[in-house]
């Protein structure tokens, strides 16, 4: 892997990791999701972050793993067959686990471990030449990276069952119309709206922001609505105590707009 493969930009609290590998329609390949790994841990504990943007260059948004070149390092193969977590997994479970919000802005194509990429971002904006397949089954395989999990929470099943089972191809229309991705735009207005919209998310109070995805992320994986509403009280109780939420009640008595520190 080379250095310019994923570049990182950071700019008014906002994380761009851009996929570069125009050539490849940006596969991942083992050092690259190793370093994205190190990235994600390093963003989620950056103050200075409050939104991250993933996309990718060229006319793709990721088409997968790279299965050209080696899938596993073999040098610790018996290390990594053994691992609960092994590389692709690790990196689509730590972006899944970002407490930072997460848009994916979709700038072309996007299938099977790209696919999955998308799915765990919290929010997904398209362009209007992206397109999508969950290609895994005509591959011989089980849609993974997550896709089995999150998919049929985000279209719900019967959708999910079918772009699972046939691997077909489909537009950003379909993608918005199945709520896939919650906006399409212009390919040329893809960037600005993604950081418009990072932006505004950006100056919020990113603790309550946090906790609010925290919140959601816990709900969907439990059905116990008193143990949920004991987590809600606490962090309700929480951002009652920040700086910001003083200041979201002091800016709503004085009639004002309230000024977010992240505190």
């Amino acid at each position: 892997m080379t250095a310019d493969e994923i570049i990182l930009e950071k700019e008014d609290g906002i994380a761009t990791i851009t996929l570069n590998r125009p050539q490849k329609l940006n596969s991942i390949t083992l050092g690259m999701a190793e370093r994205m790994v190190r990235m994600l841990e390093e963003l989620n504990e950056d103050d200075e972050t409050k939104v991250l943007i993933l996309t990718g260059a060229g006319r793709a948004f990721c088409s997968g793993v790279d299965i050209s070149g080696p899938v596993f390092p073999t040098e610790t193969i018996r290390t990594v067959r053994l691992d609960p977590f092994p590389w692709i997994t690790r990196l689509f479970l730590r972006l899944y686990q970002m407490d930072k919000p997460t848009i994916a802005a979709i700038n072309g194509i996007v299938s099977g471990s790209g696919f999955g990429l998308a799915l765990g971002c919290d929010i997904r904006v398209a362009a209007e030449d992206a397109r999508f397949s969950m290609i895994f089954v005509k591959r011989g395989l089980i849609a993974g990276c997550g896709s089995c999990y999150l998919l049929p929470r985000i279209v719900g099943l019967s959708k999910a069952f079918e772009l699972m089972w046939t691997g077909d191809w489909f537009d950003a229309k379909e993608a918005e119309e199945i709520e896939l991705v919650s906006r399409v735009v212009p390919q040329e207005d893809l960037m600005p709206v993604t950081k418009e919209l990072a932006r505004k998310i950006a100056k919020g109070p990113s603790i309550a922001i946090e906790l609010m995805k925290r919140l959601v992320r816990k709900g969907l994986e439990s059905s116990d609505f008193a143990a949920y509403m004991v987590q809600e009280g606490w962090a309700q109780n929480f951002c009652l105590e920040t700086e910001d939420g003083k200041e979201g009640i002091k800016a709503f008595l004085e009639k004002r707009e309230p000024i977010f520190r992240g505190k």
